[in-house]
């Protein structure tokens, strides 16, 4: 076999394999898709957020997770939208807040990790927040871990209801 030849079979060998894992990776994480309901009995360093009714709609297939969420606090009922690209491409969604957050999700094992970057308050700063989305053993329980620079996190625990 000639040099061009080889170093062709060699590029389509490592292309074939690199998409092999990439198929066995997607294969192999979690399916979000259903309807869940904040538990804040599970949940931690809540603070005010204790007492917001929160339900989440996820639908999911290979390429995105779509959440729809609703929440009420107090009576003020809020929903939102929020999309992730599974393939780790930015994606514009609006922050829990307010505000529009740039949004990339990539697979970490069994967890989808999504970093949400806001424009600090600052001129030409910016805020990062990290979050790690799991199921638990069972598939009854999502855990959603929120994590802000050096402080605590903010960890809520959802219950499939559907």
């Amino acid at each position: 076999m000639n040099l061009t030849r080889r170093k062709t079979a060699r590029a389509l060998f490592g292309a074939a394999l690199a998409m092999l894992s990439l198929a066995a990776a997607a294969a192999g994480a979690p399916n979000f898709a259903g309807t869940w309901q904040i538990n804040p009995a599970k949940s931690e360093n809540l603070g005010m957020m204790a007492a917001v009714k929160q339900t989440l709609v996820i639908t999911q297939d290979a390429g995105e997770l779509r959440i729809a969420e609703t929440s009420d606090f107090q009576g003020q009922k809020t929903e939102r939208s929020v999309r992730y690209d599974l393939k780790g491409a930015p994606v514009v969604n609006e922050g829990a807040m307010g505000g529009k957050s740039t949004t990339v999700a990539k697979w970490d094992g069994d967890k989808l990790v999504v970093t949400w970057t806001t424009e600090g308050t600052v001129a030409g700063t910016q805020n990062v927040r990290t979050e790690n989305r799991s199921l638990g053993a069972d598939g009854k329980t999502m855990r959603v871990e929120s994590i802000r620079g050096t402080n605590k996190p903010v960890v809520m625990v959802f219950d499939r209801v559907q």
